[in-house]
């Protein structure tokens, strides 16, 4: 209904004055990244281009999406950052009455209830219209986080949804697992993150499935992970190993007493007895490491970077083990299979069946890049070596930890890796890292279907004026029997 802007009127205003605002009946519904129009027209369809139209989001009190105003567009503090950039009209159908407003790279905050209010010669009208924003997040991605609790701890995470999405673990027969609600996060785009862990025990299958699904958009993904035998059984050595544990604290505590109580001159000999206890207890932690961990490193191989897939900015050594950036760019044939646009170099022989492994040290480096790429990668193009274009990598970017899902996503590591440990299990679908020295696993991709040849990886990225000029080096990989 249109009406006027002021509580009394001091003049009349002509029939030629007024108009009535329209919009759309029907909800906008949108997907996240595209481009829209709000539909919003003046009837009759007199000129709008002396006139001020205001878009405005009703979740938003005072802030305006746009306005325009004396013949243009007013860019001013109080219009919504996020919306900055991605607003316009369509100036050459103002004067047809048209003001419709082009809404660029749907966002997860663009969802709600909009108002088109426009105001001429003290008579104004407006029109409401409501835009829905559907996303469907990423594939969830699955970690396994060690021990918890007498099982074993797994974490699944997915990004990028709106609306808000459920999450939940099943086991192999499809029985839930989830025990209360997921921890979700909206980030300032708006969309939302979800993630929940889970304690597993071991079954005859060990394969667990994370479902992701938004009900209203009627969308389900999921990832199935198959936790190694060789995890579960590292809980039976555990728990000797503390009930061993605590039977030797008590005995220590009993024979600290009497020895306290009867002869107080033997404070050394004590104080030794506690020292070496101490020593005892470390010898016994890092001996489970070293059960979970070596049977990964048995697998080992021996792996040579292909100087025919090497960037004309990397240097190799002459025995194929090691890899930098320079800053002289080599006269190199541009085969197929050479990377022209990002730092990166393959190892020479691919993998297509059972299980390798390979370590790498990354001392003294401050970015760097490692993992697996199917034999079937674009390396004509510069493109972050993720997951979406056939890549499990992680990398160190100016002191963050990261895992490269798409979005990185940051790996909150206790310890900085000097040398890491890469792992394959083709036939489960399996990529892990590990922090060789600590004996511990940074982080696992798992429940792919890999079905070409996995090649070793490498990017020592840029050299950065000699803050990064360290290489990344091939290691001998030592088992420990």
């Amino acid at each position: 209904m249109g009406g006027t802007p002021g509580a009394v009127l001091t003049h009349s205003l002509s029939l030629t004055d007024r108009f009535d605002v329209l919009g759309p009946t029907d909800p906008i519904v949108a997907e996240a990244g595209d481009d829209i129009i709000l539909p919003c027209y003046l009837k009759p369809n007199i000129s709008a281009e002396n006139m001020t139209v205001d878009w405005r989001n009703l979740h938003f009190i005072d802030d305006l999406v746009y306005r325009y105003q004396n013949g243009k567009m007013i860019v001013e503090e109080d219009q919504i950052p996020s919306y900055r950039g991605r607003t316009s009209l369509f100036k050459e159908e103002l004067r047809r009455g048209n003001t419709s407003l082009k809404l660029t790279r749907v966002q997860g905050s663009d969802h709600g209830a909009y108002e088109c209010f426009i105001e001429s010669n003290g008579w104004y009208d407006d029109a409401k219209i409501q835009v829905f924003v559907k996303a469907v997040g990423s594939r969830p991605v699955v970690s396994i986080e060690g021990h918890r609790d007498g099982g074993m701890g797994l974490l699944c995470e997915s990004e990028g949804w709106h609306p808000e999405p459920e999450l939940v673990w099943l086991d192999s027969k499809g029985v839930s697992l989830s025990d209360g609600r997921p921890e979700t996060q909206r980030e300032l785009n708006g969309f939302y993150t979800v993630k929940q862990q889970v304690i597993v025990q071991e079954t005859d299958t060990n394969r667990f499935t994370c479902r992701v699904l938004q009900r209203w958009i009627n969308v389900k993904v999921e990832t199935e992970v198959h936790v190694p035998s060789e995890l579960f059984d590292y809980t039976t050595p555990w728990r000797w190993s503390f009930i061993v544990s605590c039977c030797i604290g008590v005995f220590t505590v009993i024979m600290l007493l009497l020895a306290v109580y009867c002869i107080h001159k033997k404070k050394g000999v004590i104080l030794g007895t506690i020292k070496q206890q101490r020593e005892h207890l470390r010898e016994e932690n890092d001996d489970l490491k070293t059960y979970v961990f070596e049977p990964m490193r048995r697998h080992a191989v021996d792996v040579t970077l292909d100087p025919d897939t090497a960037n004309p900015w990397l240097n190799l050594s002459d025995d194929g083990k090691q890899v930098y950036h320079t800053n002289i760019k080599q006269d190199l044939p541009d085969n197929p299979e050479r990377f022209n646009q990002y730092f990166s170099v393959l190892g020479k022989e691919g993998f297509s069946s059972g299980r390798f492994y390979y370590e790498v040290q990354v001392e003294e480096k401050t970015r760097w890049i490692l993992g697996v790429a199917r034999e079937s990668v674009n390396r004509k193009v510069m493109i972050t070596p993720s997951l979406d274009d056939g890549y499990w990598t992680v990398w160190l970017w100016y002191g963050e930890y990261q895992v490269l899902t798409g979005p990185p996503v940051n790996l909150p590591l206790r310890e900085k890796p000097q040398k890491v440990g890469v792992f394959v299990d083709y036939e489960e679908g399996q990529v892990s890292f590990f922090n060789v020295e600590a004996r511990c696993l940074i982080y696992s991709f798992t429940g792919f279907t890999f079905t070409e040849k996995l090649y070793p990886y490498f990017n020592p990225c840029r050299n950065d004026g000699g803050k990064n000029s360290a290489p990344l080096v091939i290691c001998p990989v030592n088992i420990t029997d």
